[in-house]
């Protein structure tokens, strides 16, 4: 019966297009493509061919940490994808299998532990402290995005990475452009190219460096010999780029928060419940367009019931599974007091997002400061009126006008 199963016409090829999304909208085709099946094929707007789509949790969850399964052999294989640009190049972490994988990220893994992020919270709520003192001088009407939910992150990865304060606008501006598809190929691996180059600089002075920033972690590592330079270089600008990603996150928080305020009153009042109604936030926004990199069928694998044979491009949509009703009862619901709540927003397996607890700290200090510090917060527009970015690979507010 297994084999019949196996053997079932596979399904049909399904367009999905880059939406231009606003608020927390769920993707109409990805929800039709969960409808549809565990696992769904599709095509996506550039590269060639079509690829298999993984919804479910466990089978997403299996996909994400299975060997079988690789993003190295993706390289030099136009598949595919949403953007029209790889933002890693050859041997950056993103494109990397285990064990040249676990040896890259271990060279950083110190900054991005529980003590790690926590040595820099201190400093990070004092950059917070700072943006809103000047959002408040300012008075209202203000932009949230520009006047603190931009900044914040960015402030907050340079100096995690160890990035002189002089270079931040650089930083975000390469950053932008690396994100966007809107600009073109060329735009966006210009950006990465100069990124690149300012991050082979920096790590190459700080090869004898004692210092827990990123990229002295990276300089004391290539002058170990356990990376190559071109290795460090990849890693830095996936942690930089990846750093900005609260931006957008944050964002879709608060434009959900001032949406619903019955939401943002509840935790103004019961700040204890914050950490886990974070989690929650994080579980429900869809936090990206789409997808993210694929991976490679190394052999035939049988995933419900569909059988992907060896070569065969595979996406998982981490979106989706957290949308898993076998997993999160109601899961269409905001419950701020889910429990458990195993989502996998930061992804999972080898590849799960080593910036997570980091992002998780960001978010708490910006719920804490602007729900205590400006407690009459709330939009100054409509909802539906906050423009959201467009062509971009990480979903979120261009701006978001607040008033107090």
């Amino acid at each position: 019966m297994a084999e019949e199963t196996l053997t079932e016409t596979p399904p049909p090829i399904r367009h999905w297009p880059a939406l231009d999304l606003t608020g927390t909208d769920f993707d109409p085709v990805l929800a039709e493509l969960m409808e549809e099946g565990p696992v769904t094929r599709i095509q996506l707007p550039n590269g060639e061919g079509w690829a298999w789509l993984v919804t479910r949790y466990d089978d997403v969850r299996t996909v994400a940490n299975d060997p079988r399964f690789s993003r190295e052999a993706v390289m030099g294989r136009q598949v595919t994808r949403l953007a029209p640009h790889f933002i890693p190049d050859r041997g950056a972490v993103g494109f990397l299998d285990p064990p040249d994988h676990t040896r890259l990220r271990r060279s950083v893994a110190a900054a991005f532990t529980a003590k790690g992020v926590e040595r820099i919270r201190d400093r990070a709520r004092a950059l917070l402290d700072e943006l809103v003192d000047e959002m408040l001088q300012d008075g209202p009407p203000a932009d949230l995005t520009s006047a603190v939910l931009s900044p914040f992150p960015i402030a907050v990865i340079c100096e995690l990475m160890g990035v002189p304060a002089a270079d931040r606008h650089a930083m975000h501006t390469w950053t932008q452009l690396i994100l966007s598809s809107a600009h073109g190929k060329e735009v966006s691996e210009k950006a990465k190219r100069e990124m690149s180059a300012y991050f082979s600089d920096l790590v190459g002075l700080r090869e004898n460096s004692t210092a827990e920033d990123v990229t002295s972690l990276l300089g004391a590592a290539v002058g170990r010999g356990e990376v190559t330079l071109e290795e460090a270089v990849g890693l830095a600008v996936l942690l930089q780029i990846g750093g900005e990603a609260v931006t957008n996150n944050s964002g879709q928080m608060f434009h959900l928060l001032l949406s619903r305020p019955e939401l943002a009153e509840r935790l103004r009042c019961e700040p204890g419940i914050r950490p886990r109604a974070i989690d929650e936030l994080l579980r429900y926004i869809p936090h990206r367009n789409a997808v993210g990199l694929s991976r490679i069928a190394l052999e035939d694998v049988e995933i419900a019931g569909a059988r992907i044979r060896a070569g065969d491009v595979v996406y998982v949509s981490y979106l989706a599974a957290n949308r898993d009703p076998d997993v999160f009862p109601d899961p269409e619901d905001i419950d701020f007091s889910r429990s458990p709540n195993p989502h996998v927003a930061f992804g999972f397996g080898p590849h799960y997002c080593p910036g997570g607890m980091l992002a998780r700290l960001e978010s708490e200090l910006l719920v804490d400061a602007l729900l205590d510090r400006v407690p009459g917060l709330r939009l100054a527009v409509p909802p539906n009126q906050v423009p959201f970015r467009k062509g971009a690979l990480i979903r979120g507010p261009e701006s978001l006008p607040v008033a107090w």
